[in-house]
This record gives C-alpha cells, structure tokens and sequence, in this order.
C-alpha cells in the first residue's frame, strides 16, 4: 500500500508535539525520575478529590486519591494504555485482522481512542481529502457525515443501495469509467474511498450482506481505493452469528474502521476508537496532538475500569441484554406499523441499530407532512430528505427511531400518523 497517495499535504505536514511526546514518556517513566519539563498542573489543587460509580449489577468502580489524580491529568493523545490494550483484544476475538502482525510500515493493525467515533471519523476525512477528490458512499446516508464530508469540498458520487446495503454491479458501472492503472496517476482523480454503515445503516436500518462485503473489497483491491467502515451499530446486529466485518477481510491494510461506545454504554461519554494501518492511525494520533490533546481521561479511565471488571465474557453478556431490548422495541414499532401503516406505507425489518426507514405511499415528498403537520399532532419524525446529499430533493421517506418511546407510544404515534396521511392523500 502506497498510504502516502492517500494523505493531504495538511496531514503529510504534521509532526509530533515533542510537548506530546514527553507525557508519553512520563506516562512509563520510573517513579524515581525528576521531571521539571512538563507544563502539567499540580494534581493536588485539584478539588475533586475521590469517586464512586454503581454499575447495574451493583458493584462498584472505585476512584481513589490517586487514580482520581491521573483521571484529572493530561494523558496519551492515542489513549490511555489499558484502554487501548483491552481494545486490540476485542479486535483481535471478533475481527482477527489479517493486518494483526504486518509491518508497521505495511499497514499493520493500530488502534487510537477519539472522542467518539464522529470525532475520529471527522480526523480520517480531514487526513484524506483534498477538494475536487472523488469519494464513495450509498445513500440515504447518515446526516451528520454528509456535514463533516460537505465543507472540505470532495465531489461525493452515489453507489445505488437496497434492503441488503450496497449494491457491487452499481459499484463496479461506476468505477469502469476509470482504469485500475489510473490510480498511479493523480491527475485521474479515482475515488479515494468507500465510506459505508455495514449494519443497521442510519437511517434505513439496513446491513450490508457478507457476500457483497467480498465483492466490494475485491473492487477496492481493484481500483486500489481506502473503505471506511463506520460501525456504531456492529453490537446490536439482532441476529448471531455477527456480519464479518471488512476490517476481518482486510490483507492489504486498506480498512479504517470506526467503533462506537455511545450505543451500548454510553453516548455522553464520548469514547469511541478507531482501528486501521499503522501508518493511518499515526496521522490521526498527531492530529489529536494539536486539537483535543486526548480524549478526556476520566471518561477513559470509567470505560477502562468497568471492562476489565467484566471482562470479555461480561461485556458480551452486557450486549446480549442491550440487544435484547432493542430487538423488543424494534418489533413492537413493527407491530405499530403493520397495525396502523399496513396499505399507506412500506418498509424493511431492519436487521440491526435503532431505526426504521418507512416509504410513504402515494406521497411525492414526505417533507412538509413530517415536519410540519406530524408536529402538530406532537409526532416526532425525521424526513427522508435529511440524509441526501441534496436535501432539496423531494422524498416520500421518514425515519422512526424504536430506541427512547415505549410499544404504546409507538402505537398512538402511528395511529396519528395514518390518520394524517389519510388526510393528505
């Protein structure tokens, strides 16, 4: 892999923090060294002094005077060193990245902790694109990445999608116009990479199949283009055996794969990770060096804690119960709507994450019904139009989320809107 193509003369520029490096240095250096070089602040003016959090099965996380102490401090700009160990375990059990004992110059396999995996997702597009680059992504597509890829400027071509997530032959129609030679040649401008949500895609709630996740990762081999595999909902697949991930296929290093804590422990505090080549994952550690430093070290520290109280067997245990629920809620909103919608609208079973993507029949563009009349009749929804690259294009879509409203919210909610769409038609 030739990663240097891939890079932003911004990114290509950047340089370690020697400031960085000397907390890093600390961070294992013996107790008996003497520093007078870190510009750190004294830790005992700091006046939360210890911390106690109950976990649900009512066992406890204790913050004692010293760890409270390193809690508060700066750390590592690519984690904290217990983290990110227990981390490359997990990778390791679920996805054995082929990447695993590469080189570290032929991509081997490195993880970095970020500020949820938004923030390293914004890091990643930053370090790759260059305005006028040519990237791929399926739509309806998250509403949050069509505003992080929008400002830098990439020309954002769309690869056609179904109920089973990208679809290889739209895949391969578009990438024939270029020639797999034409990526040694700058000028011909081939995409520099997939982005794609493989499970529980936000907003249709579809997975991508297995079989096409071989074809596509062929295609990049191809056509020698980066996949960045955004996978915020890979723990709440509904059905075992999990999808294979492309970061699990992955023998040239071409795979930046983004994980998410928000969904399954918490989303205010903010951990998320993500795992790639060596090379790759060092331009977002140093891009981390000169924008948050690090990801907050307390909220590292409590994530840190309670895995390695559950170890590997407990936190597999913890995402069965938080799949189990959203499984549950997601039949009782299918219930909701087979009940109210059955004949004025159409929709998939989603196969993971928290939302349902529902064509309304008849309808041109769902637009004002679900922003303005649903409102009125206190339905909150998100139309379709919110995750196109074109957001003034008219669509008959809306999203429903299962994850906050109870089976008997989800009923009123669908009762209201059939009557509205009645109304409308």
């Amino acid at each position: 892999m030739n990663y240097a193509r891939f890079l932003t003369a911004t990114s290509q520029a950047r340089r370690s923090s020697p400031i960085r490096v000397l907390t890093d240095l600390l961070a294992t250096a013996p107790k008996s060294v003497i520093s007078l070089a870190a510009g750190s602040p004294n830790p005992n003016l700091f006046p939360f002094k210890t911390a106690v959090i109950t976990t649900e099965n009512g066992k406890i996380i204790q913050f004692d005077g010293e760890i409270m102490k390193k809690a508060l401090q700066y750390s590592q700009s690519s984690g904290i060193p217990e983290l990110l160990s227990w981390l490359k375990q997990l990778q390791i059990k679920l996805h054995n990245p082929p990447t695993l004992h590469y080189p570290p110059s032929q991509g081997q396999m490195d993880i970095c902790v970020t500020t949820g995996s938004q923030d390293g997702l914004c890091k990643v597009f930053e370090m790759i694109i260059n305005r006028g680059d040519n990237i791929l992504l399926n739509e309806p597509i998250y509403s949050g990445t069509l505003a992080a890829l929008q400002p830098l400027g990439c020309n954002i071509i769309n690869v056609s999608s179904d109920e089973h997530g990208i679809i290889p032959e739209s895949l391969k129609e578009i990438l024939s116009q270029w020639k797999p030679e034409d990526s040694k040649d700058p000028k011909k401008n081939t995409p520099k990479f997939l982005y794609t949500v493989p499970n529980g895609n936000n907003p249709t709630g579809n997975s991508l199949a297995s079989s096409r996740k071989k074809e596509i990762y062929e295609l990049a081999r191809k056509y020698d283009f980066l996949i960045i595999e955004d996978d915020p909902y890979y723990f709440l697949q509904f059905s075992k055996p999990w999808a294979p991930s492309f970061l699990s296929m992955d023998i040239d290093g071409r795979v930046i794969r983004a994980d998410s804590f928000s969904k399954i422990l918490s989303a205010g505090l903010r951990i998320g990770f993500i795992t790639g080549p060596k090379p790759l994952i060092e331009r977002i550690v140093l891009h981390t060096q000169v924008s948050t430093l690090h990801t907050s070290t307390f909220t590292q520290l409590i994530v840190s804690q309670l895995l390695h109280q559950w170890g590997e067997e407990g936190f597999l245990a913890h995402i069965d119960r938080v799949t189990d629920y959203y499984r549950r809620q997601k039949d009782a909103l299918l219930v909701a709507a087979d009940k109210w919608l059955t004949g004025l609208a159409e929709w998939h079973a989603p196969t993971a994450g928290m939302f349902v993507w529902i064509k309304i029949k008849g309808i041109h563009d769902a637009k004002k019904l679900i922003e303005e009349k649903a409102i009125k009749k206190e339905i909150l929804m998100v139309p379709g139009s919110a995750f196109y690259v074109d957001k003034s294009a008219p669509s008959p879509y809306f999203r429903a989320s299962f994850s906050l409203a109870s089976p008997e919210q989800m009923d009123i909610a669908f009762q209201r809107l059939a009557e509205l769409i009645r109304e409308s038609l």
